[in-house]
């Protein structure tokens, strides 16, 4: 991530687990396992994120690591394996012991996607993992350059169709922008040229460096160069307007609703498949207590991101209707992983 946008991220966390949930998160009781449960856990456990440092999804999984070390009672690291989009993450946890040891957090489109992009994934979204957790849900906006005359979704596609194959737009490729950008190209009818990146990061770097027109990021990620008028934006991808953007209209108030897949991200906690039933719920139970915090609920708002609990079993179909729905979208939209 540009160091700039990953210092904004570290910090924002630094102050959220040492001066905001943190003390609410100390005051709580740690969820008591139900009778029957074996002696877990004994040992620190690991959460693979198949996400680069700083990345958003990074910081919650350090966030909801940090509350379930105080729900029960043992350490809990973040360990970053980025790569591949997501697979080498994803992957690794699916082939890891399933003790309950070692936990995946990621969104749940790159681990029903990536397989079918990725012939060699070395998983199958619904067979390796035992879902445990949903975490959260969040959207994302359209962002362009001040230098871009657009100010708004209408606009650019007025402008788009003026210049075809003049306007750039940059993403991360094969990932949940990417498909994004190409369903509006696919929507409109117009031609901006796709500007593949190894991460969105360094998209959004090319873009204040004057190279790139657009980017689509998660409003986690954006809102900071937002707020101080780096760059405009155009459109929230969300069902309604976001809460930390209110005069930013939504794409289908611009005429384009089938461009976000509302919400277009959710972030789940994962273990491998095979995991003792009573080992997922105790997880489910402590991550969801932590959710239900009013403090780590303000944390996760302050990252434009909405928290959402919920049980292993809802988790899992919501699964089968990711991995019914996104091969369709990824074959309509083109989109290759190179």
């Amino acid at each position: 991530m540009n160091l700039k946008l990953q210092t904004v991220f570290v910090h924002a966390l630094g102050f959220a687990l040492c001066a905001g949930f943190i003390d609410g998160a100390c005051g709580q009781q740690r969820t008591v396992p139900p009778d029957g449960t074996p002696s877990y856990p004994v040992k620190s456990i690991r959460i693979v994120t198949p996400y680069t440092s700083g990345s958003p999804v990074d910081v919650l999984a350090r966030v909801v690591a940090q509350d379930l070390s105080i729900q029960i009672g043992q350490g809990v690291i973040v360990e970053n394996r980025p790569g591949a989009g997501t697979t080498i993450g994803n992957k690794m946890v699916a082939a890891a012991p399933p003790d309950g040891y070692t936990l995946l957090i990621s969104g749940t489109a790159n681990v029903a996607f990536t397989p079918s992009l990725y012939p060699d994934a070395g998983y199958d979204a619904l067979k390796s993992f035992a879902p445990v957790a949903t975490l959260v849900v969040w959207s994302h906006v359209l962002i362009a350059t001040n230098q871009l005359p657009a100010k708004t979704l209408p606009e650019l596609v007025t402008l788009a169709r003026a210049r075809p194959g003049k306007i750039t737009l940059g993403y991360g490729l094969a990932t949940v922008p990417h498909i994004l950008a190409e369903t509006l190209k696919g929507a409109a009818k117009i031609d901006i040229s796709g500007i593949p990146f190894k991460g969105g990061a360094q998209a959004v770097s090319e873009m204040l460096g004057g190279r790139i027109d657009l980017n689509i990021g998660t409003v986690a990620t954006l809102l900071p160069l937002i707020r101080a008028g780096k760059v405009r934006p155009l459109a929230f991808t969300g069902r309604t307007r976001s809460v930390d953007l209110p005069d930013v209209p939504t794409t289908a108030e611009g005429g384009y609703p089938d461009v976000g897949f509302n919400p277009d991200v959710c972030s789940a906690m994962f273990a491998p498949a095979g995991t003792p039933v009573a080992i997922i719920n105790r997880l489910n139970a402590a991550v969801n207590a932590g959710l239900a915090s009013p403090e780590l609920k303000a944390t996760f708002v302050k990252f434009g991101m909405e928290p959402k609990s919920g049980s292993p079993q809802e988790l899992a179909s919501f699964m089968v209707e990711q991995v019914r729905k996104w091969p369709g979208i990824i074959k309509a939209t083109g989109v290759k992983p190179e």
